[in-house]
């Protein structure tokens, strides 16, 4: 299939230029232009009667669609708010934070995480136990073993790490490994949710799981989402008014007051009112990729087929900084859905990334490692690499 027919508008607008950034902001299919007209005119037409209308026919029909991605099995405990770093700091709000708690995280979470974290450990607020993720075939034993050590309140780490690609091998095994039922366990999905194929069954009822749809879900900013663990009883203290809808947690007594109520369900990490525009572009997304047959499966299998031929066509380049020597992950079964290219100092990464963005290629890079994302847009004849070899 020529993907390529469903992000004419984000192509034409970006005509003679190479997009390697869909690690970080995936183009939108046209169908989510048609989605956000559709946000209008329902809002037009429901006025104030809105949040009943998407909360009886939007939130459902997404619930089931990413229950079915992830094969939760339980499409009532997704939860859906504006950012990933709202739902995580509603998690950590279940913690009695008066005196500190143990954390045990990486060294390679994205700013969500880690700049939060390292404000409240700052604060005095937490002990955070940083794990590194180098070398990465021992990371998922050693992790283990960081978390048996401390038994932390909290574990948290992602299952593609943002800044080099790698995907854990055994997250269901690090969740279970956790034998403190206390503890609350966090992953963060963002870069492999709709990207690599993932299966939530066996930790369903043990982990939350956040992600959302700026990346590889493609529908942009704005509709984040949390899978709670099934059966959970956490009460967040950071709360809003969504976490009254459904049915509520019976009232109890606490100093002759009735205690805050809270879904039972996973709205009971809901927030409050948000822009539901960005939950409508994801629906329409996640509609055509049904539609078309297009299943996480199948779009892994076309990103990782472009990821080599970028490569291949690399190599023929004999660039002394971009090839496959300076790969942060090698090994392809191991890989996200970006390139992750590791030099020697930062000051060499930004000043190749400007060369290639004045060469209209486009991609990112933090610190001294380089990244190209790849995505459904993506074929043979648009990767040109022409400009690298007068570079090299």
């Amino acid at each position: 299939m020529a993907y390529q027919q469903f992000y004419s508008g984000f192509l034409n607008a970006n005509k003679n230029k190479q997009h390697y950034a869909c690690h970080s902001h995936y183009f939108w299919p046209d169908c989510t232009r048609d989605a956000m007209l559709a946000y209008w005119d329902d809002s037009a037409k429901y006025v104030d009667a809105k949040w009943g209308y998407f909360f009886e026919t939007l939130v459902p029909e997404l619930q089931q669609r990413i229950s079915r991605i992830l094969n939760t099995g339980a499409p009532q405990q997704i939860v859906f708010a504006p950012n990933t770093h709202e739902l995580l700091y509603r998690i950590m709000s279940c913690i009695d934070s008066r005196t500190p708690y143990k954390v045990v995280s990486t060294d390679s979470e994205f700013h969500s995480f880690q700049r939060q974290a390292s404000r409240m450990q700052e604060q005095g607020l937490i002990e955070l136990v940083t794990v590194p993720t180098k070398p990465y075939a021992t990371f998922t034993s050693r992790f283990k073993a960081a978390i048996a050590e401390h038994n932390p309140e909290i574990v948290f780490f992602s299952q593609v790490f943002f800044n080099s690609g790698y995907v854990v091998d055994d997250v269901s095994g690090i969740v279970n490994s956790v034998l403190n039922d206390n503890t609350i366990i966090v992953v963060d999905g963002y870069h492999g949710f709709m990207a690599k194929p993932t299966d939530l069954a066996d930790i369903a009822h043990r982990a939350f799981y956040l992600s959302g749809s700026y990346k590889y879900a493609q529908a942009g900013e704005g509709a984040c989402f949390a899978h709670v663990p099934i059966v959970c009883n956490l009460r967040p203290v950071y709360t809003g008014w969504f976490a009254e809808f459904g049915e509520l947690d019976k009232p109890r007594n606490t100093g002759g007051q009735e205690s805050v109520q809270y879904s039972v369900d996973g709205m009971r990490f809901a927030g409050a009112t948000m822009d539901f525009t960005s939950l409508y572009r994801l629906r329409a997304v996640l509609r055509m990729f049904e539609e078309n047959d297009i299943s996480v499966e199948t779009i892994d299998t076309y990103v990782m087929a472009m990821q080599r031929a970028f490569l291949d066509k690399l190599a023929a380049c004999n660039h002394p900084l971009l090839n496959e020597q300076h790969l942060a992950v090698s090994d392809a079964s191991n890989r996200g859905h970006f390139l992750t290219f590791e030099l020697d100092d930062a000051n060499i990464t930004k000043a190749l990334a400007l060369t290639l963005k004045a060469n209209d290629i486009l991609t990112d890079y933090r610190g001294n490692r380089l990244r190209f994302g790849f995505g459904l847009y993506h074929t043979s004849d648009y990767i040109d690499l022409s400009a690298l070899s007068k570079m090299a």
